[in-house]
């Protein structure tokens, strides 16, 4: 009886975290074109403003690499009323918090403040859309920014090129502009005239071709009228002809080899080129990821590391993005083990998932773990107001923010055997050697 009611407590608790998941939004336009979501909670006096621009690194000219990642940093610099410099400063002496993040396929503002700077941080962002001043010494300032972050986080980081993609992106993409790196080149940025940053900002970062996001503790009502206040002026600027470059399949083996003067240990890399985020198929590879390489007990640490120990670690993840994405899988040698012994151990992992479905327990493991995720997620306000936006702007549908498990819910065993034997295939992969420096000598 003792365990029965603790089973049904059980039952009663994870029933009462999925309703306590849900995620209740407004959403709606202003005549300029500025998408609009609310998500009123008010259970700490908290509130995060944000801003996504539908613009990131497949966005740019060819020869001008970097700019939306620059603009990440330049627009943090200073407007008409902001004076320069003092962007954090004021957002820290309001008791508030800041960043902004890019990718391939968008940029992202943020500050979160206790909720009663709300007008400060609608008013913020409102003086970044309407008048940031561009001018030379911000841009040479930024230019010197983002060389030190590009040291530090690419060329002086181990597998930089791995977790940032310089060295796999190249290699997978030949037409679509996601094989450049989101941080771009310098010789981009230092050839580029000041002129060229103030049009890619007209172009790309207006009122239509954003999402704000207000979630927190927030009157909707009240924070309705602070937009309309300090968002509706803002002119609409031309429509966004939106990227639209296909690549043709990968029918061969692509072989390359990267080297990396900071590290020690060598590491075989597969990536393949997968659909775009919005597909089912992008999720099935998630849970793949998951069953590979998702702790102790998954398939390809079980085996690589602990019973052969031929690997010091092993990684499978998806890179989803809007157009296409990227699944990328691999180990990092133990020892002396040669590349190509990693490589076989991989490929029968593969295989196995190519002719085996997974196990009713290994599937119902699977479901579980997903679920528990979709239970902790959008934990923080910032979270959210983060994934509404994305949701709205990549999906095109705000609310998976409530429904996305659905979709893992609905893949089935055999959904997860059809995607490994579509897209994990030899002859469409990129087989990447991963070397550190001194094995060029």
């Amino acid at each position: 009886m003792i365990n029965k009611f603790k089973l049904s407590a059980c039952a009663l608790f994870l029933g009462m975290a999925g309703i306590a998941q849900e995620v209740e939004f407004t959403e709606y336009d202003l005549d300029n074109g500025l998408h609009v979501i609310l998500h009123q909670d008010n259970t700490a006096p908290v509130v995060t403003v944000g801003v996504m621009y539908h613009v990131g690194a497949k966005d740019e000219q060819e020869g001008r690499s970097g700019f939306a990642h620059f603009f990440e940093h330049l627009l943090f610099e200073g407007t008409e009323n902001i004076e320069r410099g003092k962007w954090f400063d004021v957002v820290a002496a309001n008791g508030g918090s800041n960043n902004a993040n890019t990718t391939q396929d968008r940029t992202y503002y943020y500050e979160t403040f206790p909720s009663n700077n709300l007008e400060l941080g609608l008013w913020m962002e409102s003086e970044r859309m309407l008048h940031p001043v561009i001018n030379q010494i911000g841009v040479d300032t930024q230019n010197e920014v983002v060389q030190e972050e590009k040291r530090s986080r690419i060329d002086n980081a181990p597998y930089g090129k791995i977790i940032y993609a310089t060295g796999i992106n190249q290699y997978v993409f030949n037409k679509h502009p996601y094989k450049n790196s989101v941080i771009g080149t310098m010789e981009d940025l230092d050839s580029a005239e000041l002129p060229e940053f103030i049009a890619f900002f007209e172009k790309y970062y207006g009122p239509n071709n954003a999402t704000l996001v207000v979630a927190g503790d927030i009157d909707v009502k009240t924070t309705k009228d602070l937009i309309k206040k300090y968002f509706g002026e803002i002119e609409k600027r031309a429509e966004v002809e939106r990227v639209n470059i296909k690549e043709e399949p990968i029918t061969e083996t692509i072989k390359a080899t990267e080297y990396d003067s900071n590290i020690q240990v060598p590491a075989k890399i597969f990536v393949y080129r997968t659909p775009s985020m919005k597909e089912k198929d992008a999720y099935i590879l998630d849970m793949i990821s998951s069953i590979l390489t998702d702790g102790r007990s998954s398939r390809m640490y079980r085996k690589m590391v602990d019973e052969e120990k031929i690997a010091l670690q092993v990684l499978a993840f998806p890179r989803s993005q809007e157009d296409y994405g990227t699944y990328v899988m691999g180990a990092l040698a133990l020892g002396d083990t040669p590349l190509e012994t990693l490589a076989t151990s991989i490929d029968e992992e593969i295989k196995k998932l190519q002719t085996e479905l997974i196990s009713e327990k290994e599937y119902q493991k699977l479901q579980n773990k997903f679920e528990n995720r979709f239970v902790n997620s959008n934990s923080s306000i910032q979270g959210i107001a983060s994934s509404l936006a994305t949701y709205n702007m990549l999906y095109g549908n705000t609310d998976l923010i409530n429904k996305e498990i659905e979709i893992y819910q609905a893949i089935t065993r055999e959904d997860i055997q059809r995607v490994a034997k579509e897209y994990l295939n030899k002859n469409q992969r990129l087989e990447l050697d991963y070397l550190p420096e001194s094995a060029k000598e």
